[in-house]
């Protein structure tokens, strides 16, 4: 297809489209002659990928580089290429490793994981933004007062495991290494906003089955 036809089919401006081709965030199309250029299907679901990023994700062009970066280095192992892609976006900063709050959390961390059986999580927790993340979100619990029960933190767990058997699923039913990989980036960008608005809906429809409208 031509620069005009992706535009229209991807919805981004051909002005736009050209910018990202500058920026490297689109692979260059095939030059048919000095002025113009053809583009396929697989520059369709980058240009939707980037969009997402950026208008959705509201992700600088250069963290988007670094991402696609990871997502095209079929050097990695699917795991670390994941990995890498996925914590290229933004993250929190490191917490303060001196906090006495920071501290009993990622004990806590780590005894939910070594419960779950989560060896392989465990390896990473030197480098996963996901475990920082919930050191950071105990932490922040702690500090506040508020004891959270570790019984029932680890239902969570083992319900967010079956929602990572969902995902993981949906992941391997694409067809190239690449487009599994930008659905991961996807499902980061979209799909935990979907899921989280999920969440609150059943807490509503959970409320209202037990104390109704009154």
């Amino acid at each position: 297809m031509r620069l005009a036809e992706l535009s229209e089919r991807s919805g981004v401006s051909t002005a736009t489209i050209k910018y990202y081709l500058r920026e490297g965030l689109l692979p260059p199309g095939r030059q048919i002659n000095a002025t113009t250029a053809a583009y396929d299907e697989e520059h369709l679901r980058r240009l939707r990928l980037v969009r997402a990023m950026i208008q959705v994700g509201r992700i600088p062009v250069a963290t988007v580089r670094e991402v696609l970066g990871h997502v095209d280095d079929d050097a990695l192992g699917r795991t670390i290429r994941l990995g890498a892609a996925l914590w290229a976006l933004p993250q929190l900063p490191e917490p303060d490793a001196d906090d006495e709050h920071v501290r009993a959390a990622r004990t806590e961390a780590d005894t939910l994981l070594e419960t779950l059986g989560w060896a392989n999580a465990r390896l990473l927790t030197t480098i996963s933004p996901a475990y920082r993340s919930l050191v950071v979100a105990v932490a922040a619990m702690r500090r506040l007062g508020y004891e959270w029960d570790p019984e029932l933190l680890l239902s969570y767990a083992r319900l967010m495991h079956r929602a990572a058997v969902l995902d993981l699923d949906f992941v391997e039913a694409q067809e190239s290494e690449a487009e599994r990989i930008e659905t991961a980036v996807l499902g980061a960008i979209l799909v935990e906003p979907m899921l989280q608005a999920l969440h609150r809906l059943a807490q509503e429809e959970e409320s209202a089955r037990r104390y109704g409208f009154e």
